[in-house]
């Protein structure tokens, strides 16, 4: 019997899986707190007060979010949205000494590399940002192939951040594995042909992640029998 973590993840990767792709906000690293900080203060900017500490919707990029968050609350301003991400991203910067990866992921990574499996990130963010945020927490060199929002012409939903990322790791979509926390990064693996696995750790992530082929809290829940059932 496997009994080991690198042991399972061997064998799951010798009769599954070539390859994990994994978002990067709020799925590897815990920053949605930091996200939603920045967005309010720009909201309030703009005369909006929200009752949420997360007015934004995860998984679909700043600007696409300023889109939505100018109709929700009818805001009438000259700035464009991508001023507005601008913005939104300065002040996201202001806190990223705060930003932390989600415990578990490093160990995660190590196991999934032992075992010959490729690891990929998928971020609908850009890459300056993705680039500063990896050298905070120190993950710069952990990734094979990253893939952000500059590379394809539309975010998710929108299946080509996974299908771009497959293609660039020379692997069959099929066998590739994706790791999210929001339902636009579900559909978008879905879409791409790939399974996906949600990471949410409050009650209220768990109802918005249903379509998701497996939900877990933690990194460690990943293991060989539930992903063998997918």
């Amino acid at each position: 019997m496997l009994t080991t973590l690198e042991g399972k993840l061997e064998y799951l990767t010798e009769v599954l899986l070539k390859a994990v792709i994994f978002d990067l906000d709020g799925t590897i690293l815990e920053d949605e707190d930091e996200y939603g900080k920045a967005f309010n203060k720009v909201l309030k900017s703009l005369g909006v007060e929200t009752n949420t500490a997360f007015p934004h919707t995860r998984g679909i990029g700043v600007e696409e979010n300023w889109s939505i968050l100018i109709d929700k609350y009818k805001i009438k301003t000259s700035k464009s949205v991508e001023i507005l991400a601008e913005e939104t991203q300065e002040v996201y910067l202001q806190e990223i000494n705060e930003v932390t990866v989600r415990p578990g992921f490093e160990d995660f990574v190590e196991g999934l590399k032992e075992s010959g499996a490729k690891v990929a990130l998928a971020t609908s963010n850009s890459w300056e940002i993705t680039d500063k945020v990896l050298d905070t927490v120190n993950l710069q060199d952990i990734f094979d192939v990253i893939t952000t929002r500059e590379e394809v012409k539309y975010n998710k939903p929108d299946p080509e951040l996974f299908t771009l990322t497959a293609d660039k790791l020379g692997e069959e979509r099929y066998g590739c594995l994706v790791i999210e926390d929001s339902p636009s990064g579900v559909e978008a693996a879905h879409r791409a042909g790939m399974k996906a696995v949600a990471i949410a750790d409050r009650v209220e992530d768990e109802a918005r992640l249903l379509k998701a082929d497996l939900i877990v809290k933690y990194f460690s829940e990943i293991g060989l029998k539930k992903i063998a059932e997918l």
